[in-house]
């Protein structure tokens, strides 16, 4: 399975993260690496035109998803596993709190 989202510093296009059968992958946008104001999305995801590479989703993006009452929420009304954390991400963190946010490249 391959999912991918947009991931946006402010309202600025600043990457890509996707799943697929060998795990995460994220990488900064090459235009925006390039601009003076860009900013990393995480200090323990620094700017770099390299991709980032993990077997289990990243733990800046896993914090992103909800909690609580929240994630009950999105799991009952979307049928989404807790378990999928990629799932999760793409469903619910189009309008985070702070300043990335993610967007589910199918919605696009």
């Amino acid at each position: 399975m391959n999912r991918r989202g947009k991931v946006y510093w402010k309202d600025q296009f600043c990457g890509i993260i996707s799943e697929n059968e060998e795990g995460y992958h994220f990488q900064y946008d090459a235009l925006y690496v390039k601009n003076t104001n860009a900013k990393p999305v995480s200090v323990t995801l620094p700017l770099t035109e390299k991709a980032y590479h993990n077997k289990t989703l990243f733990p800046f993006f896993d914090g992103l998803i909800p909690e609580g009452w929240l994630l009950n929420l999105a799991e009952k009304n979307w049928k989404i596993n807790y378990r999928d954390r990629m799932g999760l991400l793409l469903a619910c963190c189009k309008d985070c709190i702070g300043a990335v946010s993610v967007v589910n490249y199918e919605e696009l």
